[in-house]
């Protein structure tokens, strides 16, 4: 049976070299990690691992170096200074296979850190806003530490666990981390376009949070019949949800349902998911697995990147060998949709960065990580178009690649590349 206690009497605890994993995204439990951070003095070599999270991370600051160390399987802004400057460390791997990490018992956890809803009349707790590997992580730790918030919403899927499950639950009411949204630029208003003529009437859509997405979303209220099924989704689908643009009626697997693994965005999102069967959350190894993506007819999944090169290798986790955020679950969808009857992979990003430096380069920069392969590039889209690689030559992709890079580069570009291969 669990017990109630303080923050700072639950992570007591967590012992020098062990490992403790925190739950992701915007339910990344901030009091636990306070706490847990406030104990440095006590504490050596504790490995601290996650994915993205919002929010605060102490822990990861240099001077406590001693005390933790940053285990990251995609790295936040928050924690991607570690890198660098040596307190931190990246493991690649795809988001659908960060749940077999632990229960395979390859990272064995010392003690989980997470964030649930209050107990409803028969014991159970929502994991709400960020399911992805903390299901396995619960089922693998030693022990369970639970930050209880009536703010968290109860969102309906497999993130429901029972208090017997947990061994240490702490009281808080605070806020759920909100992630607002800029206005989507004329740039990204004219990629949202181009990706909106590609979706069909009743396809599933992938997409993640950031300005294209939302501009792509903002496109799409004259569809029908969409449905959802994407590792996670923002304010942007509250719309046509509403509208009935997006209702999974079409779907192959969970039909009639939205589908993610976990979500991020404002108070808005959280009240609409919150006791709302149509939304569910699952494990990362369900919702991010490509035999089930696969099983949606018109599978559409719409993922950006850093740089792509004009063969169609697609760079989306560093700055040349600057690590930037992760591998995460491009290649879980792009694959699954690929392998989807009548689907699309798609990558969106504008022709040049702010600076106008080029992201259709000849070649990658030298470290730039590959996270979706030539072979597995099918759509590329900036402002100037649509390229289609799949099936493609070499030739053939380098063409259809100038083509939508920026006009100011297409020229450099493409004679860079035939005088480098061409040697």
């Amino acid at each position: 049976m669990y017990k109630l206690a303080t923050a700072s009497e639950a992570v007591k605890v967590i012992k020098s070299n062990n490992r403790v994993y925190i739950q992701a995204g915007a339910a990344a439990p901030q009091e636990l990690i306070i706490a847990m951070t406030n104990r440095h003095e006590e504490l050596r070599k504790v490995e601290v691992c996650h994915l993205h999270t919002e929010g605060l991370a102490p822990y990861a600051n240099v001077s406590l170096k001693k005390s933790f160390h940053v285990n990251s399987f995609f790295i936040g802004s928050n924690v991607r200074h570690t890198i660098k400057v040596g307190n931190g460390s990246y493991t690649p791997v795809f988001l659908s296979e960060v749940p077999m990490l632990f229960k395979r018992n390859i990272l064995p956890v010392d003690v989980a850190l997470i964030h649930v809803s209050k107990p409803d009349r028969h014991g159970y707790c929502s994991l709400g806003v960020s399911v992805e590997a903390t299901l396995a992580a619960i089922e693998n730790a030693k022990h369970v530490i639970a930050q209880v918030n009536p703010q968290m919403p109860r969102v309906h899927g497999e993130g429901i666990i029972h208090v017997s499950e947990i061994d240490t639950l702490v009281e808080v009411d605070t806020p759920i981390f909100e992630h607002l949204m800029p206005k989507s630029t004329e740039v990204e208003h004219k990629i949202g376009a181009y990706v909106a003529n590609l979706i069909e009437d009743k396809s599933t859509l992938q997409m993640g949070i950031g300005t294209i997405p939302n501009a792509v979303l903002s496109k799409l209220e004259n569809h029908k019949n969409l449905g959802l099924h994407t590792e996670m989704f923002s304010d942007g689908v509250i719309n046509l949800i509403e509208k009935d643009v997006i209702n999974g009626n079409y779907k192959g697997i969970n039909p009639g349902r939205s589908l993610a693994t976990f979500l991020i965005g404002s108070k808005k999102l959280y009240d609409f998911v919150d006791d709302n069967p149509f939304v569910e959350l699952r494990s990362a190894d369900y919702v991010n697995d490509a035999s089930n993506i696969k099983l949606n007819p018109k599978m559409v999944a719409i993922n950006s990147a850093i740089e792509v090169d004009l063969t169609g290798q697609i760079c989306a986790d560093s700055i040349g060998g600057k690590l930037y955020s992760g591998v995460g679950g491009q290649m879980d969808f792009m694959r699954g949709a690929s392998l989807s009857n009548g689907g699309k992979a798609i990558i969106a990003l504008p022709s040049m960065t702010k600076k106008g430096v080029s992201k259709i380069v000849p070649f990658l920069k030298n470290g730039a990580g590959v996270v979706t392969t030539r072979a597995h590039a099918h759509y590329i889209v900036t402002e100037f178009g649509v390229a289609n690689l799949y099936g493609k030559t070499l030739k053939q992709r380098v063409k259809e690649l100038v083509k939508i890079a920026h006009p100011t580069h297409r020229e450099l570009i493409e004679k860079s590349y035939f005088d480098e291969v061409r040697d």
